[in-house]
């Protein structure tokens, strides 16, 4: 047996015992620690089959785990092969194909339309058919380059010769396997940070708020929105950082050590739920600026992980904006007068987008000051949505 039919043979194998509770990720990092057989090559093939094969969301579920693995496969690289060659031989020859002939070339058994089955569903403004296809390019990594860091950042990259892009003056892509910590100090000169989550603040670039403000990064997760409104506004603000769980907030600890923050008052709160805590409040009430970046479908990023596509389920698009709903009724309470509700999904359905938005100005009376799908799909980046409501 070859070593790609044992590539193949070891897909399909950890394939048939993931169920999807776990990040794919994770789950091939617990996989490979407990096969210490495997180099770092063998480690790679393996897991860029069954990304390929999870490539392919809905389209041909009925097919082997083999012929998907294969079909993702062909359609996901676009280099010469000796694995395909050798493991589909009429294929291997035509890898470099591009992706729209290479479609037409299985257009008799696979439909791209079926990858994903919820076309009825997406925001205004997503392009299926483009939408559809991204899931077969691997999106690239992004750096957000931070304020002084510029000439140190961009004279590391041209020493080491690093295959790199800069978008405008502090983004960065670099292609999706590089390894950012051998190279930056994270957190501290650049930030990791999708294209699209560097932009949802750009409001802030362009409108005049008043001199420190009282922002609250109301699910704030590890920190990324409010390390950047920090550096907007040159780290002139009062800021409340909140999420659900005691470790998020630790990790939170961390990057803004490195980060640089020292001032701004952290909790711990689950506010799809009443029950903010007392002390908490002074620092909330009469916010002038609150980041809601609520917990989604992610469906935005699943070019990146392919896996929960292939696993979700339609009735999550309405639990997710049941939750939504609940968080801004128990924040925009905290917003002062005249102050700004920034609402962010890293979704591309509209009843967590455009619904929850229209549930903000029916309820609350919300003036709608800006609305924009950031898509992603045809940048190698995530799709995320981003509001800014006023009250």
């Amino acid at each position: 047996m070859s070593r790609y039919h044992s590539y193949l043979n070891t897909a399909v194998k950890t394939l048939e015992t993931y169920k999807g509770d776990v990040p794919l990720a994770a789950f091939l990092k617990q996989y490979f620690a407990a096969n210490k057989k495997y180099g770092s090559k063998d480690r790679k093939q393996i897991a860029a089959l069954c990304y390929n094969y999870f490539r392919l969301g809905f389209a041909v579920k009925n097919n082997s785990i083999e012929e998907r693995v294969l079909l993702g496969t062909f359609l996901s690289e676009d280099e010469a092969s000796v694995l395909m060659s050798e493991l589909r031989e009429e294929w291997g020859t035509q890898m470099v194909l591009s992706f729209e002939k290479k479609i037409d070339l299985v257009n008799d058994s696979f439909s791209l339309a079926n990858v994903f089955p919820f076309p009825e569903e997406l925001s205004t403004g997503i392009e299926f058919e483009k939408y559809c296809a991204s899931f077969f390019t691997r999106p690239d990594l992004f750096l957000r380059i931070r304020p002084k860091a510029g000439k140190k950042v961009l004279q590391k990259l041209d020493e080491l010769k690093i295959d790199a892009q800069l978008i405008g003056t502090d983004c960065i892509a670099l292609p999706n396997s590089t390894k950012a910590t051998d190279l930056f100090e994270i957190d501290k000169d650049v930030v990791v940070q999708d294209l699209n989550s560097q932009k949802v603040l750009d409001f802030f670039k362009q409108h005049k708020i008043s001199p420190d403000p009282k922002v609250w990064d109301c699910c704030a997760a590890s920190g990324g929105k409010s390390i950047l409104l920090y550096d907007i506004l040159d780290g002139k603000l009062q800021l409340t950082v909140s999420d659900k769980r005691d470790s998020i907030i630790a990790n939170l600890h961390k990057r803004f050590t490195t980060a640089g923050i020292k001032l701004y008052h952290p909790f711990v709160s689950d506010l799809s739920k009443a029950g903010i805590p007392l002390a908490a409040k002074v620092h909330i009430s009469a916010s002038q600026v609150i980041i809601c970046d609520v917990p989604c479908s992610g469906s935005g990023t699943w070019g990146r992980t392919p896996e929960q596509l292939y696993f979700f389920k339609k009735e999550k698009i309405e639990f997710f904006s049941n939750k939504q709903k609940e968080i801004v009724s128990n924040v925009i309470p905290f917003l002062e007068k005249g102050g700004w509700l920034v609402y962010i999904t890293c979704s591309v359905f509209k009843e967590e987008n455009e619904g929850v938005v229209n549930f903000i100005k029916e309820k609350f009376e919300l003036e709608l000051v800006q609305m924009e799908l950031l898509k992603g799909y045809d940048k190698k980046a995530d799709s995320l949505f981003v509001t800014v409501l006023k009250k």
